[in-house]
């Protein structure tokens, strides 16, 4: 199961309490204060680990908690500092502030981590001859992890075009493939290799019209496109139930702009799919003609046309910015 955002709460360590201590033997008169202080309560880290893809863990397990530091002891011992409680998630993940609403960080690479809650101090022992200060709490927080895939290539066009059976043929990707619409409900992620290359693809789930305002939740899959270097363009050019390829690469073009100018102007490689189907040449030609860009026409089916499509999507990944 795909999850892509999660509520959270997390608390660090409370810091040991210091001691009070007073050292005599028969050479000492007064007594000396060798109270230690405490030590730290654990922080809460949160670090980007490449090999996680969803939130989903965060949905059975939202609370976690730091160890109380150790409490100071006699000659001048300090309390041990708690160790830090890691928390992994996927690459491409927003950490925010649910109270506040402030963006604490956005973890887009591996090893990427950020102190989301302190460990309190420990409260001074005695030894500093003066009185005891008691441990501070440890910070508090509720969080909202709110992931968005990392990938090089988004694939877009809508539903039925034939996303899912593309992915599966040029990756190890295995997504749910069947002859109706919405097949797909959630994001897949699929590496494509050739040699000692390599780049991420991401199946968006189909997208209609409406999909920028909300419609078949729509403005949810769109937000995965917003870190892709670049879309493929998937268009179902054999007019399956009826549709106009043409229309269908104007609304999708259109929800794209009207989602973000951002995501609008992303450079894109157009796939003409299920070529092996009748009225798709023509229909291929009458979309030429008015759309005067390059075309590349495939049948993810029977695995035609495809590394030319793939071998378009590297050279065009080398000219965008990371």
């Amino acid at each position: 199961m795909f999850i892509d955002t999660a509520k959270i709460y997390v608390k660090a360590g409370t810091g040991g309490r210091g001691c009070h201590s007073v050292y005599t033997d028969k050479y000492t008169r007064y007594g000396i204060f060798d109270g230690g202080d405490g030590g730290r309560g654990a922080d809460i880290i949160i670090t980007a680990d490449r090999n996680l893809y969803t939130l989903l863990d965060f949905r059975y397990n939202p609370h976690f908690y730091g160890k109380h530091g150790g409490n100071g002891s006699g000659k001048n011992k300090k309390g041990g500092d708690a160790e830090a409680v890691v928390i992994r998630v996927p690459c491409g993940t927003t950490i925010t502030d649910a109270v506040t609403g402030c963006l604490l960080r956005t973890l887009d690479y591996d090893g990427d981590s950020v102190i989301v809650a302190k460990g309190g101090r420990g409260g001074n022992g005695n030894q500093h001859k003066a009185d005891l200060t008691p441990p501070i709490p440890g910070e508090e927080k509720e969080l909202i992890l709110d992931l968005k895939l990392l990938a090089d290539a988004g694939l877009v066009g809508f539903p039925n075009a034939g996303k899912s059976t593309f992915i599966t043929a040029v990756s190890h990707a295995h997504p749910k493939v069947a002859a109706y619409p919405f097949t797909t409900k959630t994001p897949v992620l699929g590496i494509v290799r050739k040699g000692e290359e390599a780049f991420a693809i991401a199946d968006i789930p189909g997208l209609i019209e409406g999909s920028s305002h909300g419609k078949g939740l729509g403005d949810r899959f769109l937000r995965h496109i917003e870190k892709t270097r670049m879309l493929v363009h998937i268009i179902d050019m054999s007019g399956t139930d009826g549709r106009d390829p043409l229309s269908d690469y104007e609304v999708i073009n259109r929800e794209l702009k009207q989602y973000s100018r951002d995501v609008g102007r992303k450079p894109q490689v157009i796939a003409a799919n299920k070529m092996d189907c009748g009225q798709s040449a023509e229909n291929l030609r009458r979309f030429c003609a008015v759309v005067k860009k390059k075309v590349y026409p495939i049948s993810a089916l029977n695995r035609q046309g495809l590394e030319e499509l793939l071998e378009a999507i590297r050279r065009k990944l080398k000219t965008c910015s990371h």
